[in-house]
């Protein structure tokens, strides 16, 4: 062989080493680094007759566990089914879901766990049709160690934008403090028995409104190229906001951003998840270990960064930390948390918008003092020293006679969180060109 042959060869032999390692690189790197979980079209689970389907993989919803369920410390919930009920921002072709056992202290065994589109709602029953089983590494039953999440195999099911969907586990025996998020503002259904695969809904004479286990849903998206999470406490967790209507400011937000996308405006396209824990704060964490509602700083990693496709994160937090200290809270220790987050969004490449801080006159723990750090903390926001954009919510909802307390139409009645109207008008205000483009560049 001449010297020249054998250059030429080994130039494709590394031409052909390039380009399987640039395929494997592809693959990889656009996993999310979640285990137990398999490609549509595998072949591994069941109920994957359906076309091949592309897009994109997103969060179309999700909840923040909070803390570990009263009253479940002995028994768990060994040998019921628990359906919880969770409303879409964005559709999809393909769904994953992501189970919780955070607050368990012993292994929490689940044997059987299934999707399915709901019937309408208010309701337990299932469209038949689109009732799923999900798997883990290809198998029906999962073991989640405690402190530890799970995400399933991804299923192909039609999943419609802005419609209840049903995630039921089924656990035979006792895993100890059921982890949970209480206020859900969305009613529930547990059933004795195994009863995952039910589509009627009649074996689910028990209601409760918080979500259990269950903490995320995906879907593989046409309709969004991102996610929208919402990092908040109880006026993002929609605390007085109206059971079963979706009226919390995040869901007009996700409606108000497609309605105006449809009717051509030039918009991201993006679903919206909410991550807001009633009672949160930037810098203190709760009781127990793991910490019963975490910190903004301590779950930021876990509750946004982990969330799939994260392109932007809205921060509406820190009025708890000025209404729940027993001494007079320091407004730079706020802010300075505030931005400890914004730099870590930032470090992933994450734009932040902001929330401006509402106001609290009226409320039992209004005093001249919190609201002097209430503004000062609202002044560095509005002059731009803590966020890339601002969400005015302080000036949005304000009484125009009485900045101090909320406008009358817009207050719930306790004088801290809005009304239904209140909530509606917050998302109204948010600014939807300050989604596009990214984080700022690194000096």
């Amino acid at each position: 062989m001449t010297r020249g042959r054998g250059y030429a060869l080994l130039a494709l032999v590394v031409a052909a080493i390039v380009a399987l390692s640039t395929a494997i690189y592809v693959g990889v790197a656009s996993d999310d680094g979640l285990r137990n979980r398999t490609a549509l079209g595998d072949g591994r689970a069941p109920n994957s007759a359906a076309p091949a389907s592309t897009g994109t993989w997103v969060g179309t919803w999700s909840t923040s566990p909070s803390a570990a369920e009263p009253g479940t410390e002995t028994t768990g919930m060994a040998d019921r089914s628990v359906r919880n009920v969770v409303h879409t921002s964005v559709g999809g072709t393909g769904a994953r879901v992501t189970l919780s056992n955070l607050y368990g202290q012993s292994p929490l065994n689940i044997t059987r766990a299934t999707i399915a589109v709901s019937a309408g709602s208010g309701t337990a029953a299932a469209l038949a049709d689109t009732m799923r089983q999900l798997t883990f590494g290809g198998g029906p039953t999962v073991v989640i160690p405690p402190g530890r999440q799970v995400m399933s195999d991804a299923v192909r099911v039609v999943v419609p934008h802005d419609s209840d969907v049903l995630i039921t586990t089924y656990t035979p025996t006792s895993s100890g403090p059921v982890t949970y998020h209480r206020h859900a503002r969305q009613v529930s259904y547990v059933a004795q028995g195994d009863h995952t695969q039910d589509a009627t809904g009649t074996p689910y004479t028990e209601r409760t409104g918080s979500w259990r286990y269950l903490t995320a849903l995906d879907v593989l998206s046409n309709e969004s190229d991102g996610t929208i999470v919402a990092l908040g406490d109880s006026l993002t967790d929609g605390i007085t906001s109206t059971p079963d209507t979706n009226s919390r400011w995040t869901d007009v937000l996700s409606d108000r951003l497609r309605a105006e996308i449809a009717a051509g405006r030039d918009l991201p396209r993006y679903s919206v998840v909410n991550q807001g824990i009633s009672g949160n704060q930037v810098l203190a964490d709760g009781l127990g270990r793991p910490a019963d509602n975490p910190s903004g700083l301590n779950r930021f990693g876990r509750d946004v960064m982990e969330r799939t496709n994260v392109k932007v994160v809205v921060i509406d937090l820190g009025v708890n930390d000025i209404l729940r200290n027993p001494r007079l809270a320091d407004p730079n220790a706020i802010l300075n948390g505030l931005r400890t987050m914004v730099g870590q969004a930032h470090a992933r490449g994450v734009k932040v918008v902001g929330a401006t801080l509402m106001p609290f006159y009226g409320h039992r723990g209004y005093t001249e003092a919190r609201e002097a750090v209430r503004q000062t903390i609202n002044a560095e926001i509005r002059a731009g020293r803590v966020y890339d954009a601002v969400a005015d919510f302080d000036q949005a909802l304000r009484d125009p006679y009485d900045p101090r307390r909320l406008r009358a139409d817009y207050d719930s009645g306790d004088h801290l969180h809005p009304s239904d109207k209140g909530y509606a008008r917050m998302a109204e205000s948010f600014d939807l060109e300050t989604l596009k483009g990214s984080a700022p560049a690194e000096l």
